[in-house]
């Protein structure tokens, strides 16, 4: 494998230059803001599997931050390894304390998510326009199916994982929309994946959070 192979793969990138892509490149902070956000509010709960999921929520913004300067095969291992990381952990800590499973169990079935992925994506890569975007589609899917499994049993979690996914589901759709729209909007529309996909991920911790401190998601943020 070439580790500093060139890629390009976004609107806003023109040339294999450092800040080819600045708007992809600054919207990055977007996922610092959301963990600063979020370590405010895990700070002190007693939620070690919350904190982990800020901090991976950092490491994505930084990873992120480097596949949009350097544009290289090792940055984009970079930038797609802690959203790997954080979509496991997530999986953990809510099959573990939302589902009350053993760690064992919970372990167990966060690693089907291997599978399912590697089964889902092909079906969305036939989605037309879905493009490379099919490779995150099966995430919402899932929230989805984890709301709509936890709705008797914790019905403000899956309302907050319901709205988590619609969030998803949005980022995907602009990034989706990067290519095809390039030609009447030159920067592209990736930007949008960046600041919605920090949303998306400092909500999910909070929907978390609040569902190990049996909060509804309805009571403010502090409450």
């Amino acid at each position: 494998m070439d580790w500093t192979q060139y890629i390009d793969g976004y609107c806003e990138r023109l040339s294999p230059a450092y800040w080819a892509e600045p708007i992809n490149a600054v919207t990055n902070v977007a996922f610092l803001v959301a963990a600063f956000v979020m370590w405010r509010r895990v700070h002190g709960q007693g939620a070690p599997l919350a904190m982990a999921l800020v901090v991976i929520l950092a490491m994505i913004g930084v990873g992120s931050y480097l596949f949009h300067t350097h544009a290289q095969v090792w940055a984009a291992i970079a930038d797609t390894t802690p959203i790997l990381l954080y979509i496991l952990v997530y999986i953990f800590a809510v099959n573990r304390d939302v589902w009350g499973m053993r760690p064992v169990y919970a372990l167990g079935l966060t690693a089907l998510f291997i599978p399912y992925a590697a089964l889902t994506i092909p079906v969305f890569q036939l989605v037309p326009g879905l493009g490379a975007s099919a490779a995150y589609a099966p995430v919402p899917l899932l929230i989805l199916i984890y709301a709509f499994l936890l709705r008797s049993r914790t019905p403000d979690t899956a309302r907050g994982l319901a709205i988590g996914a619609g969030i998803l589901i949005a980022s995907i759709i602009f990034r989706a929309l990067d290519e095809p729209t390039c030609g009447h909007f030159p920067i592209g529309t990736h930007f949008m994946w960046h600041i919605l996909n920090a949303t998306m991920l400092g909500w999910m911790i909070e929907v978390y959070l609040r569902a190990v401190r049996k909060v509804p998601v309805t009571t403010a943020p502090g409450t």
